[in-house]
């Protein structure tokens, strides 16, 4: 098989996992996604997502930036900052909408999971991006050594985005949608992966250098949403601490799924 071949494979697996992820709807009843859950999942989404931030997005962003011999402080800084900067657009952009009395894509559902679902969609496409430029360099190389590196990198990445869909599709639950709808939803944040994926493989060249900063502008798309509407939402009033101990559980997780796959 080509590398593009491989590349629809290894990106199809990601995204089968998120959306094995997100069917964790089908386990709990409506009733569930309310009271108490209403702590947990956007605790756990917190979770997840400030762990993925450091050991998904950030390290990878360091070294690559290493390994392209920029200053490895710049493109982790600079995308943090462009994407800490295009989600508050957005929701500024939405909140006037909103004012304004008009649509717009997001408005079925709350700011919170608007920009939780912007924010994890943006995190999915430097890996999809991720997975294809590895099965193009283990392609343009020949070695078994450099597709089994890919393989392992795309079964890692599936891995890791079982509890993202999860993390994506209980906040929407929570919110009074339907368990099927909530399921598709999760899933589809990580069409990405496959569709950048392949974008990848096709522009190997050019889309390598641009990998740190894509990484850390997600990363800093997921640290604002983690920050601004997720931990509140967890941990505001939670006399119980099942908000703020759902935010250590799902960090705790996401850390060891992400250090025990490399």
């Amino acid at each position: 098989m080509n590398a593009f071949a491989y590349a629809a494979l290894g990106t199809g697996f990601t995204f089968g996992m998120t959306a094995l992820g997100a069917a964790v709807v089908f386990l709990l009843s409506a009733r569930r996604g309310q009271g108490a859950a209403g702590r947990i999942a956007p605790g756990f989404a917190a979770g997840v997502m400030l762990a993925a931030t450091v050991w998904s997005l950030l390290l990878p962003a360091l070294e690559d930036a290493a390994a392209l011999g920029l200053p490895p402080w710049l493109p982790a800084a600079g995308g943090i900052a462009l994407g800490t900067a295009f989600l508050l657009c957005l929701s500024t952009w939405m909140e006037r909408l909103r004012r304004r009395g008009r649509a717009h894509p997001f408005s079925a559902y709350s700011r919170e999971t608007a920009l939780l679902l912007a924010a994890v969609t943006l995190h999915n496409i430097p890996e999809g991006m991720a997975v294809g430029l590895s099965f193009a360099l283990a392609a343009r190389s020949g070695e078994p050594a450099a597709l089994l590196g890919a393989v392992s990198l795309a079964l890692g990445i599936g891995v890791q985005n079982l509890p993202e869909g999860a993390a994506v599709s209980l906040p929407l639950m929570r919110e009074g949608m339907p368990r099927g709808r909530a399921f598709c939803i999760g899933a589809l944040t990580a069409v990405v992966e496959p569709l950048f994926g392949l974008l990848a493989v096709l522009l190997a060249t050019l889309a390598q250098p641009a990998m740190p900063w894509l990484l850390a502008f997600a990363a800093g798309a997921m640290l604002l949403v983690s920050v601004r509407e997720l931990i509140p939402a967890a941990c505001c009033a939670d006399r119980q601490n099942l908000g703020t101990l759902s935010v250590l559980a799902g960090f705790v997780l996401m850390m060891l799924l992400d250090v025990s796959l490399g």
